[in-house]
């Protein structure tokens, strides 16, 4: 008897016959396993630059190797040194001055500042604040937000996320950029990175928990602490200081202005906003403790049987959030279980059953990158330094925050509209009895917040597997327990010292959406096709532009 998944036909009959053996299932103990190890209290929270660092990488490279991984790394080893900086601020004292007179800021109650700057001082003293808008510059959508505004030395303050978030039926700018769904504009790093190109010395964002799609405690949750890829000699600085000021402070500073807040937020959303000037300063001072840290990627592959020098990727990233203040129980370490130890356990055991059946046609690597949760770095390091060509990678499978509430009716799809590996999440869940579902939040922006991003920018076409896109449609309880789910983890455990591991966890929807996923690599391994980015992707024309490197037609994709 045959079956098919996705029009490929698979011959079980024909593997035993052959004395082969199909490759083993998705060991849901095996993942409860590997992720009570890497969250367990010996391993630190995993941050960069520590004993869990160390502990983390060795047990994953023993992972790997179980696994039947080769390296796949640099010099043939397993691993890739990524070079940061890790900065921390002490005890900044930040001000504003209006009106003659001093008004002070409490940090990280009222606001929160970070720098990625190498520096071992941070002070800025009476420097302008500019309102911005959303800070959106946006010329293929016709939208500027700047007007060609001077910011050199000055302070860049935002609203948060994109121009049209707010906007209702009817507003010229509603649409324009992507609705409810954020776009890249309305991501902070855009917002940090824009300004810096601009010659700010700071930039701050209004804080609204629906906008940013976290609460206060989330931003407030790495207490200055910050990192940074080493950057080259000559390389353009990021703003000095960067972060976020709460929403009541924020209008208030408008309010001594004579500003009210609602109304500049209407008018940031026509085309005819223009920067403002505001009479306020802010000044800040802190010392900044530096550390620079040679920190590393993990990566193996299974080279492939045909066609060697092209790839399909898996990824996920092994870093949390170290330690930090008490919580209400005295607990320090924020071990990141699920967020991403159980993305990595998935991985593994996905490198474990493709090392167990026939070698793929081409290559599959698995990266677990580091400083994932500090600005998607690791993996930004790797796109930077490529050991295996963007050009010839198929595609990206990430896998970052799966869930542990249980089988579902669905799988999650995050980024609608950009490639053609949609079809294949449709046609590989409904191969498995599940229907996708489109992201519930796209307001905020989680295809741009994960390590799959920093490949797409070079134009690699992605998928990723977060369980934050949800809420999922359990099999037990259906969307209402899957909302519950979601609503605890994000606003309690996201980030925080809760995400911990337990023995009552419920794999069976991890597992569902790890064997979605093997199966979807396993597609594309055991082909000839390069999946294409849809005609409105911002990536597309990155992809096209190295059709030669692959010696086919651009947008064609499979269906060429």
């Amino acid at each position: 008897m045959t079956r098919t998944f996705a029009g490929v036909v698979l011959l079980p009959m024909a593997l035993a016959l052959s004395g082969q053996a199909a490759p083993p299932a998705i060991d849901a103990q095996r993942m409860s396993e590997i992720t009570r190890v890497l969250a367990s209290d010996d391993f630190q929270g995993r941050s960069m630059g520590t004993p869990g660092e160390e502990k983390t990488v060795a047990y994953l490279i023993e992972q790997f190797k179980a696994a039947g991984l080769e390296p796949g790394g640099e010099n043939g080893g397993w691993t890739q040194a990524v070079p940061l900086i890790r900065t921390k601020l002490q005890a900044p004292r930040v001000s504003l001055s209006q009106g003659g007179a001093a008004i002070p800021l409490r940090f990280p109650e009222d606001i929160y500042l970070s720098t990625t700057r190498a520096v071992d001082q941070a002070r800025i003293a009476n420097a302008p604040i500019v309102f911005v808008g959303y800070g959106s510059s946006a010329p293929e959508r016709g939208w500027d937000d700047y007007k060609g505004a001077d910011l050199t030395g000055k302070i860049a303050l935002f609203l948060v996320n994109d121009n049209d978030f707010e906007a209702a039926a009817g507003e010229p700018v509603a649409g324009k950029f992507n609705a409810k769904a954020m776009t890249y504009y309305g991501r902070w790093t855009y917002k940090f990175e824009e300004v810096a190109r601009r010659g700010a010395i700071g930039a701050l964002i209004v804080h609204e928990t629906e906008g940013a799609g976290y609460g206060w405690n989330v931003v407030q949750s790495a207490m200055g602490e910050n990192f940074n890829i080493v950057l080259p000699p000559g390389a353009r600085q990021p703003v000095l200081l960067q972060g976020w000021i709460q929403r009541a402070a924020g209008e208030a500073l408008l309010k001594r202005e004579g500003l009210d807040y609602e109304t500049l937020k209407r008018q940031a959303r026509t085309a005819a906003f223009r920067p403002i000037p505001l009479k306020a300063t802010l000044s800040a001072e802190a010392g900044v403790d530096l550390t620079r840290i040679m920190s590393k990627n993990v990566i193996g592959k299974l080279t492939g049987s045909a066609y060697p020098d092209e790839t399909v990727s898996y990824g996920g990233h092994w870093d949390a959030y170290g330690v930090g203040a008490p919580d209400a129980q005295g607990r320090t370490i924020r071990p990141g279980a699920a967020d991403d130890g159980l993305g990595t356990a998935a991985m593994i055991e996905i490198a474990r059953k493709f090392a167990a059946g026939p070698r793929p046609q081409r290559t599959l690597v698995f990266a677990s990158w580091t400083a994932e949760e500090r600005g998607l770095l690791g993996s930004e390091y790797y796109a930077q330094h490529p050991i295996y060509p963007h050009e010839k990678m198929a595609a990206n499978l990430t896998l970052d925050t799966l869930q542990w509430a249980g089988p579902t009716r669905d799988t999650l799809l995050i980024g609608k509209g950009q490639s053609e590996l949609e079809r294949y999440l449709e046609e590989g869940a409904r191969a498995q009895g599940r229907y996708v579902t489109v992201e519930g939040n796209p307001e905020r922006g989680l295809f741009y917040r994960a390590d799959h991003f920093t490949l797409a920018k070079r134009g690699v076409p992605v998928l990723l597997s977060m369980a934050l896109a949800g809420p999922y449609d359990l099999q037990s309880g259906g969307r209402e327990a899957g909302k519950r789910w979601l609503d605890a983890f994000t606003a309690s455990c996201y980030h925080q010292t809760c995400d911990a591991w337990a023995p009552t966890w419920n794999l069976g929807g991890a597992v569902q959406e790890t064997e979605l996923y093997y199966e979807i690599g396993k597609r594309i391994a055991n082909s000839r096709v390069w999946p294409a980015w849809n005609a409105g992707s911002e990536f597309k024309k990155v992809r096209d532009e190295s059709t030669g490197a692959r010696g086919a037609a651009p947008d064609k994709g499979e269906r060429g």
